[in-house]
């Protein structure tokens, strides 16, 4: 039997909730492949938790601040800690909860439209995503969907006490317990290197949109456009940010925010493979003279030591190293923005270079 569309899909589709996917012979049940709903509902951080700390006390300072009487109805709050709040009462089923946190919904998409046949042997892909199935394991549409709330934190809560937020898209899908088919994900290298990409998109698109300046947002910006740029050519197709200066300019924000979009989409189509990732974390490792030379350390450069400890984390997981003792020493290096030190930062950048070329 042919697949046709849900009668009426012309119309938006309706989410319906968590509970429609938590039957046991869907996704609630106790099989390895049936025990999606469980892993998000018990161990899942996205699961009510992140409604949850809209009622904690660091909540309520920051909206005092802000003069946000309840949180948990502010859509300044609830788009990243409650977004079903915000779904018009027209495309909201009767089984809807803003309590449910960051829901199947959140990241599948309204359900309503594929609910009754994603499961079908005979759909293809194309098939499920023309329905509203949210593709995920495209990179891109994945970086996107969890970009929003992982990489952009507004000004004005951050000067309120919102902590800041740096988007690492494989250290947080590893974080998470999986719910997903792990033997078909992406290489994890490549999964980095896409949620860089958009991360920078992002930063750009935010340096444009609020007005004023933000030196800290500023600071990681140029962070960001100085490590990919040391990767500018890792694949002969992908764009490069070369001619991108490290200084925010408006010309320089809408060039990385175009580049890196481009950069992201490329890059989730690329066919990665080992030597991509051992050539970007040797080119990363080898920075050690973007710090020697430093008379004053200045929150450019911990910035930069900042993310680089960050990828470096990322590829030497992907690429199974054991150089455990230097990049441990990096991060407590770069812990610490108004202490970091370029000169020792640099000479244990070498000595983790140095234990890279010795392995086979």
């Amino acid at each position: 039997m042919p697949w046709v569309p849900l009668q009426g899909a012309e119309l938006p589709a309706r989410f319906l909730g968590a509970n429609a996917c938590a039957s046991s012979g869907c996704h609630g049940g106790g099989g390895p492949h049936q025990n999606q709903f469980l892993v998000w509902s018990v161990k899942d951080f996205h699961s009510r938790r992140p409604f949850a700390t809209l009622g904690s006390a660091r909540s309520h300072q920051i909206g005092e601040t802000l003069q946000i009487a309840e949180p948990a109805r502010d859509p300044r709050c609830t788009t990243c800690h409650a977004p079903l709040t915000e779904v018009p009462d027209a495309r909201r089923g009767p089984g809807l909860q803003a309590t449910e946190g960051i829901s199947c919904e959140s990241c599948h998409g309204a359900a309503e439209g594929w609910l009754r046949t994603h499961t079908r042997s005979d759909l293809t892909r194309a098939d499920r995503t023309a329905a509203g199935l949210r593709d995920l394991k495209n990179l891109y549409v994945r970086a996107n969907t969890c970009a929003a709330c992982h990489q952009v934190v507004s000004r004005e809560l951050l000067q309120a006490g919102h902590p800041e937020l740096q988007f690492e898209l494989d250290g947080q899908s590893v974080a998470e317990p999986a719910h997903w088919e792990t033997r078909t994900s992406a290489p994890p290298a490549q999964v980095w290197f896409v949620g860089q990409a958009v991360a920078l998109r992002e930063m750009s698109w935010q340096l444009q949109s609020e007005p004023g300046k933000d030196a800290k947002l500023a600071a990681r910006w140029g962070a960001l456009v100085w490590l990919l740029q040391k990767l500018d050519g890792l694949q002969p197709k992908l764009p490069t940010l070369a001619k991108i200066p490290l200084q925010p300019t408006p010309e320089a924000l809408r060039l990385a925010q175009v580049t890196a979009d481009a950069l992201a989409r490329m890059g989730a189509e690329l066919a990665w493979n080992d030597g991509l990732t051992r050539e970007a974390l040797a080119r990363l490792a080898h920075s050690a003279s973007d710090f020697s030379g430093l008379a004053e350390p200045g929150e450019a450069a911990a910035r930069r030591a900042e993310r680089l400890v960050l990828a470096l984390d990322r590829l030497l997981g992907a690429h199974n190293s054991t150089a455990e003792a230097p990049l441990n020493l990096l991060f407590r290096q770069a812990q610490s923005i108004p202490d970091f030190a370029p000169a020792p930062f640099a000479a244990t950048l070498q000595q983790l270079a140095e234990a890279l070329a010795r392995q086979p």
